[in-house]
């Protein structure tokens, strides 16, 4: 039996079988979970051809999750699907990489750098909330972050956003505690997504990586990261909330 056995899991943000989200849903189906995952546009051909490389074909639904209709319906589509919500996982981001990031801070214009906020942050809130008339007591819902505790080179205004994101995860933890669900992020190392590729300059942080982690760091590995998501979706951690835990070899807690 999984840590997952019986739970039904909604993993938001699958495109490519090297995205974070993709091992996420492999990983939650291996540990007894019944999977659904999002996207939207034209990105949601790609996913539904992507999950048939899954253990289990998992059933793929539209989520705009900055599209308020989309949003509405969310209860109703997953309702084709699953009889409940255990999980809902986040692991949706989005900036301009031409205007936003690769040293292009001072000059980051606002119109897109509150699309990067709404998308990569606020968007938190907007879809637990858009779950919640489906969520179970005990559910769990689990975003993915890049530390922004610190200024990073390249990240620019997506380090802006996470900040954001972070911080919208602690309230949400405050205010869906006492329903019973719990908000909780996952801070990974620099891994080698579609995410990843668009960031000018982000090969500069995986070769830090590799010199500084204790445990040293695989870039091409998203297996570590989806296991710590897994784990926090789980009943293994029950008092957990508005905590962020760091899966990047150690370099977190590293100094010079």
């Amino acid at each position: 039996m999984g840590i997952l056995e019986g739970k039904k899991i909604l993993v938001a943000g699958v495109t490519m079988d090297s995205s974070i989200g993709f091992a996420v849903a492999r990983v939650a189906q291996e540990q007894g979970a019944t999977v659904v995952v999002s996207n939207f546009g034209r990105a949601l051909g790609i996913t539904r051809r992507i999950v048939k490389r899954l253990p289990e074909e998992a059933a793929v639904i539209e989520l705009d999750v900055t599209d308020e209709e989309h949003l509405r319906r969310l209860p109703e589509l997953l309702g084709e699907h699953i009889d409940g919500l255990d999980g809902v996982v986040h692991s949706i981001a989005y900036g301009n990489p031409e205007t936003l990031l690769g040293g292009k801070f001072l000059e980051g214009p606002w119109s897109d750098v509150a699309q990067a906020v709404q998308v990569s942050a606020y968007s938190l809130k907007s879809l637990a909330t858009a779950c919640l008339p489906l969520m179970r007591p005990g559910g769990a819902v689990v975003g993915m972050t890049f530390d922004a505790s610190v200024a990073w080179p390249a990240y620019d205004w997506m380090g802006v956003a996470k900040a954001g994101l972070e911080s919208t995860s602690r309230y949400l933890a405050r205010d869906l505690g006492p329903q019973g669900i719990r908000v909780n992020l996952v801070s990974a190392g620099p891994l080698k997504t579609l995410a990843a590729k668009a960031i000018p300059g982000f090969e500069d942080l995986e070769s830090m990586w590799s010199d500084r982690s204790p445990l040293g760091w695989d870039e091409k590995d998203q297996g570590p990261t989806a296991k710590a998501v897994v784990a926090l979706l789980s009943d293994f951690f029950p008092a957990t909330t508005g905590e962020i835990v760091h899966v990047d070899g150690g370099y977190h807690a590293m100094g010079a």
